[in-house]
């Protein structure tokens, strides 16, 4: 079945272009033309990723990223024009799974797509053991569900993924280059912003105090791990 994605943008030709470039790629295509509309469409049909721009009427994309995300942690790829940086990290800090920065290619849109795409899906290396459990975080592997002290925790497929590398490596430093290539993917080894905002809202969400984190420890100048317990 064709995966289908949602395009909002508020300029005619952009959609246009869009559309016909992932048409011919075999993807199911629906366009809105601001966050409103956006939210709206997402609302009545399913969508398997959305490619979000910034600056739109009514509501912009980060608004309807972050409504969307109130109830979905379906892909979103934020689109930014060239340079602007505090955009790409408030996309991602609002829970953007990807940025695309103006111009950019066919080649580049659809390389980017189908890696998001791909890290959509469920991981299937479940491990020896069904359960993960470091102090008050818990982890199913078969179901990819995640509790802090038993509280669920929602997670994106990327969050999920980058929490696995931890889980999986536990006492092992990985740097940043081992984890944009394990969880995004060799095209992202030096992509370090989306990282770092990943990494912060992973603390977020699973630690006590993001300030001092017990899960997911920086070593400064090497990378991060998740310290094993003390017996």
């Amino acid at each position: 079945m064709a995966k289908r994605i949602l395009i909002v943008d508020d300029e005619p030709r952009y959609l246009r272009l869009l559309e016909a470039n992932l048409r011919t790629e075999g993807y199911e295509v629906v366009t809105a033309q601001d966050g409103m509309q956006a939210v709206s469409v997402f609302s009545d049909q399913p969508i398997d990723l959305v490619l979000m721009d910034v600056m739109m009427p009514k509501l912009d994309g980060f608004g309807a990223t972050q409504r969307i995300r109130e109830f979905s942690n379906i892909p979103i790829v934020i689109l930014t024009a060239k340079g602007d940086e505090q955009d790409r990290v408030r996309g991602l800090d609002l829970g953007a799974d990807d940025y695309l920065v103006k111009p950019f290619s066919a080649t580049e849109l659809l390389a980017r797509v189908r890696a998001v795409l791909r890290r959509a899906q469920p991981p299937t290396d479940v491990g020896p053991s069904r359960f993960f459990t470091h102090d008050n975080l818990k982890i199913d592997f078969a179901r990819a569900e995640v509790w802090r002290s038993e509280t669920p925790v929602s997670l994106s497929a990327t969050e999920y993924r980058l929490l696995l590398q931890f889980a999986h490596h536990i006492g092992k430093i990985m740097t940043s280059e081992d984890l944009l290539t394990s969880v995004w993917g060799p095209e992202y080894r030096t992509d370090k912003e989306i990282l770092w905002v990943s990494i912060a809202r992973l603390r977020q969400k699973l630690e006590e105090d993001a300030h001092t984190p017990k899960h997911i420890v920086t070593r400064s100048g090497l990378g991060y791990l998740m310290p094993p317990l003390e017996e």
